[in-house]
């Protein structure tokens, strides 16, 4: 006995696709996608062996694909340009996970700074294992204050999602004994991904004298003095450069809560 093909109504294929049903009566007047049986009373009936061709369709919809080209290929199909196709979206899938990976790990690193910014006082100091970090270094001196100028060198010189993942200042140790501020030696960020790039630098690893201030920028002096005060005490060398990265700047209301982290390498001792 011949096994009977279930017929649906256009709720119930909607409702199976979890669609609007205004969705299949579109597709059925533009000629992408018509039921198998229309009756004389205008009702419209879906052989559920249509499922699978639906959710291709769909399938190449939510892909970007335009409906016009979604059409041009259904009245066309071949193995060749399926193939086309398929290479072409998996290039671009391949291009969006990237970025959702890149998203995500801005995500998760500011996740962790601010969880850690709720356990810091106004200002701290700690000595730190630090891993060995990729950044991208570009020279800046911040003495000019059109931010925007430096915005759009960023944006051309890195890149939007780069920029999201934070952007610090570093000044030399010379610098910061002889308490000359006026001038940094530049920018930097922690590198999304391991790709070679000319303006970039291992920030190496091993031990960092850290300090924590809590408030405006011009608090920051203050908090380098304590921190070679401190070195002075506890018989710490430091070396190379400093490095300023604000932790929260996206969590707060008052800029009086901003919390800008200070980090300066330590010298190992050789015995």
């Amino acid at each position: 006995m011949e096994k009977k093909i279930r017929k649906l109504t256009t709720a119930q294929f909607a409702k199976l696709h979890g669609v609007n049903k205004r969705t299949l009566h579109y597709y059925d007047n533009i000629g992408l996608f018509c039921p198998d049986t229309k009756k004389d009373n205008g009702y419209r009936y879906y052989n559920i062996s249509q499922s699978m061709e639906f959710e291709y369709i769909r399938m190449l919809k939510e892909l970007n694909m335009s409906i016009e080209e979604i059409r041009e290929y259904r009245e066309n199909p071949s193995s060749d340009q399926f193939l086309k196709i398929a290479n072409e979206k998996e290039e671009q899938i391949d291009i969006e996970i990237q970025k959702l990976n890149r998203m995500k790990k801005i995500l998760q690193t500011k996740k962790e700074q601010i969880i850690f910014c709720e356990t810091l006082q106004e200002q701290e100091i700690r000595i730190e294992e630090c891993k060995a970090e990729k950044i991208l270094v570009l020279p800046y001196d911040f003495v000019d204050d059109d931010i925007s100028q430096i915005f759009a060198c960023l944006k051309d010189v890195w890149s939007i999602d780069q920029i999201r993942m934070g952007i610090g200042g570093f000044i030399s140790l010379n610098k910061v004994y002889n308490k000359d501020f006026a001038r940094y030696d530049g920018i930097y960020t922690v590198a999304l991904n391991d790709s070679s790039a000319s303006n970039c630098l291992i920030k190496p690893e091993g031990k960092y004298l850290c300090g924590y201030q809590k408030g405006m920028w011009d608090k920051l002096p203050m908090m380098y003095e304590k921190m070679l005060e401190y070195a002075m005490k506890n018989r710490i060398e430091l070396e190379g450069y400093a490095y300023e990265i604000g932790l929260n700047e996206f969590a707060i209301s008052n800029p009086n809560d901003y919390i800008t982290k200070i980090m300066i390498q330590m010298k190992e001792s050789i015995e």
